[in-house]
């Protein structure tokens, strides 16, 4: 039985990806792909619950809770704006560009975690912080590369790139090929209180 490696997110709309990379072109180009590796503009998606490998056998009941735990919320606006990383500024590991929701994008995330516990996926250990990954730290970046990271993070700015209308959640399911992961749709649930 072939496994499928899924997760649940928000997918962004094509001109915010976009505004992204013109955002962050700047930073791109000062530290390259030999010390981050950069998520392709197009794969850029807010995360609500990373599940792993999942049976197909269990894909129904995932969509089956998706259409349940959606229907309980409304469609709200979130605006893309800022610029961080985790796990420190001192430590960067993942690069992110910042969400600015309202209490209804953690509401969300929090009814779709506790669902997913229900299901028997481990619970998060760290709490929900809406963001948007442009980019993961390789694995050997010395100090004075962490360094240029952190000053380089320091220097760029990203005021509000837009506005996204979060209306629905998907289930992705995420092949991992040599020149980057694959995202494929597998099942969309519209939120209900439209």
């Amino acid at each position: 039985m072939n496994l499928v490696r899924a997760f649940i997110a928000v997918e962004l709309p094509i001109f915010l990806q976009d505004a992204i990379q013109t955002a962050t072109a700047g930073l791109r180009k000062t530290l390259g792909p030999d010390l981050i590796r950069w998520t392709p503009a197009h794969n850029v998606h807010l995360t609500l619950k990373f599940l792993g490998d999942v049976s197909p056998a269990n894909i129904d009941i995932l969509k089956q809770m998706l259409t349940m735990e959606s229907a309980q919320h409304s469609a709200f606006d979130m605006h893309v704006e800022g610029i961080g990383s985790f796990p420190t500024p001192k430590r960067p590991r993942v690069l992110w560009v910042g969400l600015n929701a309202p209490a209804a994008l953690p509401s969300l995330a929090h009814s779709i975690e506790t669902a997913s516990a229900k299901l028997g996926y481990p619970a998060e250990e760290r709490g929900f912080s809406p963001h948007l990954t442009i980019g993961r730290v390789r694995q050997n970046a010395s100090a004075v590369d962490l360094q240029k990271i952190r000053t380089a993070l320091e220097e760029t700015k990203i005021g509000n790139l837009g506005v996204a209308r979060v209306d629905a959640i998907i289930l992705f399911k995420s092949d991992l090929q040599p020149s980057g992961s694959v995202y494929t749709h597998l099942f969309s649930a519209p939120l209900g209180k439209q």
